[in-house]
C-alpha cells in the first residue's frame, strides 16, 4: 500500500484508480450534470444507474459511445481502493447503515485531493533540478500520507485547502528550478485564457501553464518540452504530434481529455490514452 514506499516516495501504481479494489465509489459519490461528457444527471449519493452489484461498470466497454466520456477522463489518483480498502477496512457502502455510506461518500473526495497532491509530490522529488527542496518535499509527502490515515471523523474536518497551500508553496519552487534550464525565453502563461487558441507548432519549452484554459486549443506539433502543466485545462486540446517529453505536473485525467495521437510524445509518468487511436 501507500505505506510501502520506495525512497520515501508512494508507488506509481498507487497513486491510479484500482476500481478492483474499489466499491464504485466515484460512480455513487459524485455528482453529475447532463452535458456532452454525460448522458444524464445524477445527485451526489445516488448510484449511477450503470452500476452494478458487484460494483462494475454494466458498459464499461462502451462509455463513450454511451454518452459518459467523462468517466472515461476521470482517474481518483488511488483514493477509491484507499477510501474502500484502508479507510473503512474493507467494508462495502452497501453493507452498513445509510450513515457509513454517507460518511464514506464525504470522506472520498477529500482523500483524492490528498492522492492528487501526493502524485504531484512524488513527481516534484524524481526531478533532479529540484534537488534544492527535496528535503522540504520530502517532508510535506510524509506528512499528505500520515493524513490520507486519518480516520473518517477526521478527514471530514480536514482543511484540505490549506494544507494544498503549504504543499503548492514547494511546487512553485520545484516548477522554478526545473524549468530554469530551459534554453531560451520562457512564456509565463499561468492562468492565461487560451481557449481554441492556435498554437500550431508553438515554441512552449519550459512555459508556465499552471492552471491555463487549453480548451479546444490546437497544439498540433507545438512543442511543450519541460512546461509546467499543473491545473493546465486541456479539455478536447489537440495534442497531435506534440512534444510533452519532459513536461512535468500533468496527470492521466488531463491527457484523458485531451485529443492525440501515435506521434504525441509523453512524459513516462502517463500512458497514451487508449481512445487516441481513434481519433486518428
Amino acid at each position: 500500500m501507500l505505506n510501502a514506499m520506495r525512497d520515501h516516495k508512494p508507488a506509481r501504481a498507487e497513486l491510479r484508480g484500482d476500481c478492483e479494489r474499489c466499491f464504485g465509489l466515484c460512480c455513487v459519490a459524485l455528482p453529475f450534470a447532463a452535458s456532452a461528457d454525460f448522458a444524464v444527471d445524477k445527485d451526489a449519493g445516488t448510484p449511477c444507474r450503470n452500476l452494478q452489484s458487484d460494483h462494475r461498470c454494466g458498459i464499461h466497454a462502451r462509455l463513450r459511445q454511451k454518452g459518459f466520456t467523462g468517466c472515461t477522463v476521470y482517474d481518483c489518483f488511488g483514493a477509491g481502493q484507499q477510501v474502500s480498502q484502508i479507510t473503512f477496512g474493507g467494508q462495502d457502502w452497501r453493507s452498513g447503515p445509510p450513515e457509513h455510506a454517507r460518511r464514506m461518500f464525504d470522506v472520498f473526495p477529500v482523500v483524492r485531493q490528498l492522492h492528487e497532491l501526493l502524485w504531484y509530490l512524488t513527481e516534484a522529488l524524481s526531478l533532479p533540478a529540484a534537488r534544492p527542496v527535496h528535503a522540504g518535499l520530502r517532508k510535506s509527502l510524509e506528512k499528505t500520507e500520515e493524513l490520507t490515515g486519518l480516520t473518517p471523523e477526521e478527514l471530514t474536518g480536514l482543511d484540505v485547502a490549506a494544507h494544498r497551500q503549504e504543499v503548492n508553496v514547494l511546487l512553485l519552487r520545484t516548477s522554478e528550478l526545473a524549468r530554469a534550464g530551459t534554453k531560451g525565453r520562457k512564456k509565463n502563461r499561468r492562468g492565461a485564457d487560451l481557449m481554441g487558441a492556435r498554437l500550431k507548432g508553438a515554441d512552449l519549452r519550459g512555459a508556465d501553464l499552471r492552471g491555463a484554459y487549453l480548451i479546444a486549443a490546437d497544439l498540433t506539433g507545438a512543442d511543450l518540452r519541460g512546461a509546467d502543466l499543473i491545473g493546465a485545462d486541456l479539455r478536447d486540446a489537440d495534442l497531435t504530434d506534440a512534444d510533452l517529453t519532459g513536461a512535468f505536473f500533468l496527470t492521466q485525467p488531463q491527457l484523458n481529455a485531451a485529443r492525440g495521437s501515435a506521434g504525441t510524445r509523453l512524459p513516462e509518468s502517463v500512458t497514451r490514452p487508449g481512445h487516441w487511436a481513434a481519433q486518428v
